[in-house]
């Protein structure tokens, strides 16, 4: 294809700006590069986005003996540890932002909605993977049912954990929003979410890496854009250590 040698050359120029030195990083010149590759990246994944197809599935018995925890594995949280006891009876998932029907759905609101099932690779940035059978609403049924405005261009997924102080959320675009394996799932394996693994929700977007699946989810936020939210990279990572905002796979 084409435009697959912009695409690296865009997610190259990106991760130089993650790795260089502070001062450069520092001179506004190149930042202002650096912001411009960032935003190409994210056109561009939108023109070829629409084109891709399913991730891959699995069967049962290929499933990963175990699934690891990873990054945040314990939200310490009273609420969350009060709600994790008594399997999370008052937890509320938002829907809000630039929609015209805000909604808070419970975990039994959420089951009684169709469900999706799929057996899918988990690929983390640090190197390893492990294959899970998921299910839980796709995230488009929710967006339809609130009623997305036409101005807004991402979803952020507001989460219960934090990382050395911060909140930590992520984002994708509509593209990936109404991908249908692009799910708000609540089961792993047959069982509800243990805690390492996101308890109640987590997103899987199966399209991309892992520290794009937010575990822990309180809130979806359709937004215009991310000027106002975290550093403005559109994730917690992207803000604090200049991982892509594009993680495909």
């Amino acid at each position: 294809m084409a435009d697959l040698p912009r695409r690296s050359l865009l997610a190259g120029i990106a991760a130089l700006g993650a790795s260089a030195c502070s001062k450069i990083n520092q001179s506004e010149t190149t930042q202002a590069l650096f912001d411009a590759a960032e935003n190409g990246h994210r056109d561009l994944h939108r023109a070829l986005a629409g084109k891709q197809g399913l991730a891959k599935e699995y069967t049962r018995d290929q499933r990963s003996p175990t699934f690891r925890g990873n990054g945040s594995v314990k939200v310490d949280d009273p609420f969350y540890q009060d709600q994790l006891a008594k399997g999370f009876p008052d937890w509320r998932l938002e829907v809000r932002g630039l929609v015209a029907k805000p909604l808070a759905l419970s975990l039994a609101d959420l089951k009684a909605l169709p469900q999706r099932t799929q057996i899918t690779r988990h690929d983390c940035v640090e190197g390893w993977s492990a294959i899970g059978e998921w299910q839980g609403p796709q995230l488009a049924a929710l967006l339809d049912i609130a009623g997305v405005q036409e101005t807004a261009k991402f979803i952020v997924f507001r989460c219960a954990d934090t990382l050395y102080g911060r909140d930590y959320y992520e984002s994708i675009d509509m593209v990936d929003a109404y991908h249908p394996q692009t799910i708000i799932a609540h089961a792993l394996n047959g069982e509800p979410l243990p805690e390492k693994n996101g308890a109640p929700l987590r997103m899987r977007i199966e399209r991309q890496l892992g520290y794009k699946h937010a575990k822990y989810v309180k809130a979806i936020e359709a937004v215009s854009s991310f000027d106002k939210i975290g550093q403005g990279k559109g994730g917690y990572w992207e803000d604090v250590a200049g991982y892509q905002w594009y993680a495909g796979i």
